[in-house]
C-alpha cells in the first residue's frame, strides 16, 4: 500500500526533523508499506500555533490531497497536532484521511481509561483542546500540561545538540510528572515534532508506569488499518453521508464553472448527495 505522509513542515527550516521523522516512519511501517513523506513547500512551515498562518499552509494539504488520490495512494495522513485540514480533506477525498491529534488520541483512549496531553506552548493549549472537543473525547481528558515553547524552531536544535534534546526531554517530563501524580494514565506530546524527538530519543516512560504515546506510529498504523479495512469493505470505509458528503454529481458543472476542477472524486455516474 501507498501512504502519503503530509508534514506540516519545511524541511529546510527544520534541520535534523524530516531525516529522523523518516526514519521513525521507516522502523514502524509494513515491510509492503511505502510512504512518502511531504513537507511545506508553498508557504509557511515554520509556525504553525498561529491560526492565520495554518490557515495559510492548510491550502497546500488540500490541494495535496487531492494529488495523493489521482497518483494512488491509499490513504493520506496529516502529520501535525492540529489536524489542520482534516474535516475538508474527508470531504473531497475517497480514501481514508487520519490526523496525528485524532488518531492519537483515539489511539490514547485503548491504552488507558483516560489521557493527558503536553502542549508545546500556550498559544497551542487551546486549538489543541478543541480537537479534544471535536472528537468527543473531553470526558477522557485527564489534565494538560505545556512547555514553554513560544519559538516552535527552538524544538529543532534537540536533533544535533546533545544538551538542547537534554533539556528538551526534562522540561517535557516535568511537565508531565504532575500529570502522572493527578491519575493520567496515557500521556501524549501534543506536537510531531515533539513526538520525533523523544521516540528518537528512547523516551517512553512519563513516570510510574505511564506510557508516552508516539502518535506518529499511531498514525502510520492506524493509516495501515484503515487502507485494509477499506479494502475489505470494497471502499466504503469513509462516509459520505451528511458531514463528509460532497457536492451531488448533477450540481457539479455549476460548481466547477467557479471554483476550477474540485471533488476530482466525484464522477458523472456518482449519487453521493450532500443531504
Amino acid at each position: 500500500m501507498k501512504l502519503w505522509y503530509q508534514s506540516m513542515s519545511r524541511t529546510q527550516a527544520w534541520g535534523q526533523y524530516h531525516p529522523v521523522l523518516r526514519r521513525i516512519v521507516d522502523k514502524v511501517k509494513d515491510t509492503d508499506t511505502t510512504v512518502e513523506i511531504h513537507g511545506i513547500t508553498k508557504i509557511g512551515g515554520m509556525t504553525d500555533q498561529y491560526r492565520y498562518l495554518e490557515y495559510l499552509e492548510t491550502g497546500e494539504v488540500l490541494d495535496n490531497v487531492q494529488r495523493a488520490q489521482d497518483e494512488g495512494f491509499d490513504a493520506f495522513l496529516i502529520g501535525n497536532i492540529a489536524d489542520p485540514g482534516l474535516r475538508e480533506c474527508r470531504e473531497i477525498a475517497s480514501i481514508p484521511v487520519l490526523g496525528l491529534c485524532e488518531s492519537a488520541m483515539h489511539m490514547a483512549s485503548m491504552m488507558g481509561a483516560n489521557f493527558s496531553l503536553v502542549t508545546l506552548n500556550e498559544k497551542f493549549t487551546a486549538r489543541i483542546v478543541e480537537n479534544v472537543d471535536r472528537a468527543g473525547l473531553r470526558s477522557r481528558l485527564s489534565g494538560v500540561g505545556r512547555l514553554k515553547m513560544d519559538r516552535l524552531l527552538d524544538l529543532k536544535e534537540g536533533f544535533t545538540d546533545p544538551q538542547a534534546r537534554q533539556s528538551i526531554i526534562e522540561a517535557f517530563l516535568q511537565c508531565a510528572s504532575p500529570l502522572v501524580e493527578n491519575g493520567a494514565e496515557v500521556v501524549i506530546p501534543a506536537g510531531g515534532v515533539a513526538m520525533a524527538l523523544l521516540a528518537d530519543a528512547g523516551v517512553h516512560d512519563a513516570g510510574r508506569g505511564t506510557p508516552i504515546l508516539n502518535g506518529i506510529t499511531a498514525l502510520v498504523k492506524m493509516g495501515e488499518m484503515a487502507v485494509r479495512m477499506n479494502r475489505l469493505m470494497d471502499g466504503h470505509f469513509v462516509s459520505k453521508r451528511l458531514a463528509y458528503a460532497p457536492p451531488d454529481a448533477k450540481h457539479l458543472e455549476e460548481i466547477r464553472r467557479y471554483y476550477g476542477n474540485v471533488y476530482r472524486s466525484v464522477t458523472a455516474t456518482s449519487d453521493k448527495g450532500s443531504s
